[in-house]
C-alpha cells in the first residue's frame, strides 16, 4: 500500500474555505477568574469535512463542541459558522453523546422523531408532512440496522442499538453540522468497530460537517479526514493529521503500516503536550 498518510503542523495554509472558524478563543467556566478550559485555541473546519479531536482527559475537547454549538460563549476570541458569529444555540446542529439519552417511555421511532416535535412548525406537524418525517425516521433506522425495532423501547435494546437510534435522532432533521461527544466510548470494542462502519456510511451518504471528540486514536483515524490534537488544559490546538487514506475504510485498513504509523505519531504528539 502506498504511504499516503500525512501529519503536518497547523499552518494558515491548512485553514482556508472554512465553514467553522474558531479564532484565538479562550473559554472559562465561571467567568474571567474561573477554570480555564481553552486558551488561544484556533481551529478551522471546511464544509463537509469529518474532523476528529483528540487529547488527554480534561483538555477541553468537549468545550470545543459547546463553543461551536453556541451552548457556551467564549471569554475572548471569536467563533463563526458560515461566516456569522455564533451568538446562541445553532439550529443546524445534530448532537450525540456517550450516553444515548433516549427517553425510556418513547419507542425507538418516537425517540428519533423527538427533535422534529420540539423545533418543528405547525406546518411540519401537518398530517402529510409528518408522514414524510416518519418515513425518513424509519429509513434512517433501517440504514443503521434497526429495521423491525422501531416500536421497541430503550430497555428492550442493547447499548449498541440505543446508540444507533441516538445517531438517527441526531440526523433526522438533516443537520449541516453533526457534533459527536465520545458517542461510542461506553460500548465494547466489537460494537464500537461495527458502529464506525455505520457512521462512515451515514457520513458518505449525507456529507454533513462532523466534529467527533474521542479518546480512541484508531476511531479517530478510521473515521476522520483530519485529526486535531489538543494540549492539556487549558487546551489549544497543537497539531493536525491529514488522514489521506482511501474511503470507504474497512477494519482491515487499521492493520496497515500507514494506519499504525499515524496512530504512533498522534500518540507521540499527545505525549509531548502532556510532558511539557
Amino acid at each position: 500500500m502506498q504511504n499516503t498518510a500525512k501529519i503536518v503542523p497547523i499552518t494558515p495554509d491548512a485553514q482556508h474555505q472554512a465553514l467553522i472558524e474558531i479564532d484565538d478563543v479562550t473559554l472559562s467556566y465561571g467567568g474571567a477568574y474561573g477554570v480555564l478550559a481553552l486558551q488561544n485555541a484556533t481551529l478551522n473546519i471546511r464544509a463537509g469535512e469529518f474532523v476528529a479531536v483528540v487529547g488527554p482527559s480534561g483538555c477541553g475537547k468537549s468545550s470545543l463542541l459547546k463553543l461551536v454549538s453556541g451552548l457556551h460563549p467564549p471569554l475572548s476570541g471569536s467563533v463563526k459558522v458560515d461566516g456569522k458569529p455564533v451568538k446562541g444555540p445553532l439550529k443546524i446542529c445534530g448532537m450525540a453523546f456517550q450516553n444515548p439519552m433516549l427517553l425510556p417511555w418513547r419507542t425507538a421511532l418516537s425517540n428519533v422523531l423527538l427533535p422534529l416535535e420540539i423545533v418543528g412548525t405547525r406546518k411540519d406537524r401537518g398530517r402529510a408532512k409528518w408522514a414524510d418525517h416518519v418515513a425518513r425516521a424509519r429509513q434512517l433506522l433501517e440504514t443503521v440496522g434497526l429495521k423491525g425495532f422501531e416500536d421497541k423501547y430503550p430497555w428492550e435494546l442493547s447499548g449498541g442499538m440505543q446508540q444507533r437510534a441516538s445517531l438517527c435522532r441526531a440526523l433526522i432533521h438533516s443537520p449541516e453540522l453533526l457534533l459527536l461527544d465520545e458517542p461510542f466510548g461506553a460500548l465494547d470494542l466489537f460494537t464500537r468497530e461495527e458502529l464506525w462502519d455505520v457512521l462512515q456510511a451515514l457520513w458518505i451518504d449525507q456529507r454533513p460537517t462532523v466534529i467527533l471528540v474521542t479518546h480512541d486514536l484508531r476511531e479517530a483515524i478510521f473515521l476522520a479526514d483530519t485529526v486535531y490534537v489538543i494540549s492539556p488544559r487549558p487546551g489549544r490546538v497543537t497539531y493536525q493529521a491529514a488522514i489521506d487514506l482511501p474511503r470507504p475504510r474497512t477494519l482491515q485498513d487499521t492493520y496497515t503500516a500507514d494506519f499504525t504509523e499515524l496512530s504512533h505519531k498522534l500518540r507521540e504528539q499527545i505525549a509531548v503536550g502532556v510532558h511539557k
